[in-house]
C-alpha cells in the first residue's frame, strides 16, 4: 500500500537585478552539515503554518536577502518525492521576483549571495534536477509549468512537467 503524498510545503524564488540580465543566488557555503554545500541555489524555504505560498515567498526572501519584493511572478510548481534528507516529499512553488525594494545582503547563515549572468546559470554547480527546471523559469512561455522528480538516495531518477 502507497503511504499518502504528504510533502513539505516550499517556496524558491529567482531575484533579477534591475535590467533583468542577472540573478541573486545563494553559494551554500557556509554550514558543514548542509546538504546542499558547494551548490548554487535560488532563495527560498519551507512553508509556515499560518501563511499562503506568496506570504512565504516574501518572507524568505526578506529572511534570506533582506529585501522586500513588490513584483513577483509564479513560474512553476514542482513536486520532490523523495527529496528530503530522509527521504520526505517536496512540493514547491517556483517564483521570479522581477522587483524589490533595498540592498541585497551580501551573505546570509547559509552562505554568500551572489550576482549571476542569466545565461551563466547553468555553468554553475547545481543539483541535477536544477538544470532541467531552471531552463522553464527563465524561458518565454507566459504558461506556468508543472513538474514531478522524483528522487531516491539523493539522485532524481527522472524528470516530467506540462504546461497548459
Amino acid at each position: 500500500m502507497q503511504m499518502p503524498y504528504t510533502p513539505i510545503i516550499a517556496t524558491l524564488g529567482y531575484v533579477l537585478s534591475p535590467d533583468r540580465t542577472k540573478v541573486l543566488m545563494i553559494h551554500r557555503n557556509a554550514r558543514p552539515d548542509d546538504l546542499h554545500l558547494g551548490k548554487y541555489n535560488g532563495l527560498g524555504g519551507k512553508m509556515e503554518p499560518n501563511e499562503d505560498v506568496l506570504a512565504c515567498m516574501k518572507r524568505e526572501i526578506r529572511e534570506e536577502a533582506g529585501v522586500e519584493c513588490t513584483s513577483l511572478t509564479l513560474r512553476g510548481t514542482l513536486s520532490w518525492p523523495g527529496f528530503g534528507k530522509q527521504g520526505e516529499d517536496w512540493l514547491g512553488f517556483i517564483f521570479i521576483i522581477d522587483n524589490y525594494t533595498g540592498t541585497p545582503l551580501k551573505k546570509n547563515p547559509e552562505g554568500t549571495l551572489e550576482w549571476v549572468e542569466r545565461d551563466r546559470l547553468l555553468d554553475l554547480p547545481l543539483w541535477d534536477g536544477d538544470r532541467l527546471f531552471v531552463p522553464l523559469v527563465f524561458d518565454n512561455d507566459p504558461r506556468i509549468f508543472h513538474g514531478v522528480m522524483p528522487y531516491r538516495d539523493g539522485k532524481m531518477q527522472s524528470w516530467q512537467y506540462s504546461r497548459i
